[in-house]
């Protein structure tokens, strides 16, 4: 039997039938959020507060009460005067010096004005010399009060009028905030200086050296236009911006900095060359002009063509994270991130995926790999790559959280020279392999005695694993001693059905192919923290977690540069930079990334949750 619902009485206040309403709100286990979330916001105590000031205004204006008089400050002074002119007892000497304090004189003075209904500001009177030509036009005065910071808006002079008009009015500026300026107005007068004659820059000028109070004589817009709410729109920023370096902008002060990776909410894309944005998380409410999409590509475009831009179709290939390279080493290679080992060289050759040697790497490192990097392809397909246009600007995201119900999403590492992404990989997966797994790779070579199928590989004969790269089935595939190796889509799907979040690490040029909203996947690049000389080396830690030997200065350079040109060519397509200190520090690090994943949410693009 469900409880009657109390009736409220007739003369009931909105507090109280909010305290009520309160009281009556009932877990639900569908909505269980949703009802302590109502809970709380009802029995906040300045909602309260509000409440009980709304029942006194109505009840005020229900009852619509006259004043005695509307002059009673003059009423004091005058009884103030009658006492003094005469001998006063001590009572009469009590009354004066209440009617003379300064406290009583500000409350007979603020009750003056509400009885008059005094409240409208007091407008400068118009100027004997007004224009003849503006009695049939609508003027309008708008008195502003600006601190330090700017009008928050921009002006320029109409082609056509020659007159000066306002051009945008930035989201969140003083002139945004008022509603009284809007794009379109005309501008006739500052603080009573009249701007016919004078040039945009001397406008503005004189805007920004006016503090304090500043006047405006406007003649409004014949159709102003209607103040939008705030924008949804959200884009990843794919490059850094400087406004004091463009020479573009039509006011740098007016620009917004930002560097790749921030978040931008877009507040108004209404100028097709310069949008308005806010950077997601900073505390400065006030938009700032950015380049839109079309303008930044157009002026990339036009720098690649005049040749003072790297055409992007061409970037320098970079050297990754490699495996084993030793003459002497029975390895299989180095494929998809992980070493493809004998027994044999597991037993007799640390330098193949166990213990780092600095001797090895320094004499391996410049030369070519055993698996030959011509021979390693990357598939081709659908993916979703913000650089689809060719030139790095901005990616539409937005906000995105795992549910309960859907399938882990994909991590993939990516690594620079000494990174050593795959050890990493199987620290974190050996120690949690119930929540976190590899996707095994293909491969045409014979199975060995002790392999499993499906395990270590998944074995096929040529024939079936050329027909399967023919079909875009692989993320990447490569040729080693006459035998192909690739890691397959299925694979991954493999795992995830499982729900395990599957940890992949792939040269970068894979990316690509992984960036589809059936994957959203997060990556990491990883780069070794790489002392600055041969001489500091010693109070830095390995990146491959042994001791430093023969490492020459080169050879540390060459670390920095891979690191370099990966952030350059694929840094638009990370979300976290991971700089390998040590394998314990690294490892934590990318154990806590992996269990954020599960419960927060992140910023991905807005095609991957579209439906």
């Amino acid at each position: 039997m469900k409880e009657a619902m109390p009736v409220l009485t007739a003369g009931a206040g909105l507090h109280e039938t909010l305290a009520l309403l309160t009281s009556q709100l009932r877990p639900d286990a569908n909505h269980k959020e949703d009802m302590v979330f109502l809970k709380d916001v009802f029995s906040e105590r300045s909602l309260g507060y509000l409440m009980k000031i709304h029942e006194k205004l109505r009840q005020y204006e229900r009852q619509s009460p006259i004043p005695v008089l509307h002059s009673a400050s003059s009423l004091a002074e005058d009884v103030a005067e009658e006492l003094q002119s005469g001998p006063m007892s001590t009572e009469e000497k009590e009354l004066l010096l209440l009617l003379t304090s300064p406290h009583l004189k500000a409350v007979l003075s603020v009750h003056d004005t509400v009885a008059q209904k005094n409240f409208d500001p007091v407008l400068p009177p118009l100027p004997d010399d007004f224009e003849d030509e503006l009695e049939e036009e609508s003027v309008k005065i708008v008195r502003l009060v600006k601190n330090k910071e700017p009008l928050g808006a921009t002006i320029r002079r109409d082609e056509a009028t020659g007159v000066v008009i306002v051009a945008r009015i930035m989201r969140g500026g003083a002139a945004d905030r008022s509603g009284l300026v809007h794009v379109g107005d005309e501008l006739r007068e500052v603080n009573g200086v009249s701007v016919i004659h004078k040039r945009p820059d001397e406008i503005s000028q004189l805007l920004s050296q006016s503090q304090g109070s500043i006047t405006l004589k406007i003649i409004p817009a014949i159709k102003e236009e209607d103040r939008l709410k705030d924008s949804k729109v959200y884009m990843r920023a794919l490059f850094d911006y400087i406004p004091l370096e463009d020479k573009a902008t039509p006011c740098q002060e007016a620009g917004l900095p930002f560097k790749r990776g921030d978040i931008l909410q877009v507040v108004t894309q209404d100028d097709h060359t310069w949008w308005q944005a806010k950077r997601v998380g900073d505390s400065n409410l006030r938009a700032g002009l950015i380049p839109s999409k079309l303008f930044q590509e157009r002026r990339l475009a036009y720098r690649t063509k005049m040749g003072t831009l790297p055409n992007p179709k061409s970037p320098k290939k970079p050297v990754y994270d490699q495996g084993c390279d030793k003459e002497d080493c029975d390895c299989e290679g180095y494929f998809n991130g992980q070493y493809i080992v004998s027994p044999k060289c597991k037993a007799v050759a640390p330098s193949c995926g166990q213990v780092f040697s600095w001797e090895f790497y320094s004499a391996g490192l410049r030369r070519s790999f055993r698996l030959s990097r011509k021979d390693r392809q990357g598939s081709s397909g659908e993916g979703s790559d913000p650089g689809d246009s060719d030139y790095m600007t901005y990616e539409e995201v937005t906000r995105y959280q795992q549910r309960p119900n859907e399938r882990p999403r994909l991590v993939v590492l990516i690594g620079s020279l000494g990174a050593r992404i795959n050890e990493l990989k199987q620290r974190v997966i050996a120690e949690n392999p119930h929540r976190f797994a590899v996707a095994v790779p293909h491969t045409t070579r014979p199975k060995k005695p002790h392999e499993k199928e499906g395990v270590e590989y998944h074995f096929v004969t040529k024939q079936q694993f050329d027909a399967d790269a023919l079909n875009n089935k692989f993320i990447e595939h490569g040729e080693y001693k006459e035998n192909q190796y690739g890691t397959s889509i299925e694979a991954i799907r493999s795992v995830q059905a499982k729900n395990k979040m599957c940890v992949v690490d792939v040269q970068p040029e894979a990316l690509k192919r992984l960036r589809t909203a059936e994957f959203k996947p997060y990556v990491i690049f990883v780069k070794p923290r790489v002392p600055e000389s041969r001489r500091r080396r010693s109070a830095a830690t390995s990146p491959g977690g042994g001791e430093h030997g023969r490492v020459t200065d080169d050879d540390l350079q060459e670390m920095r540069q891979s690191a370099v040109q990966i952030d350059q060519q694929y840094g638009h397509l990370v979300d976290r930079v991971l700089i390998k200190e040590d394998s314990a520090s690294a490892c934590a690090e990318l154990r806590g990334i992996l269990e954020r994943l599960e419960r927060e949410s992140f910023w991905v693009p807005l095609n991957w949750v579209r439906t």
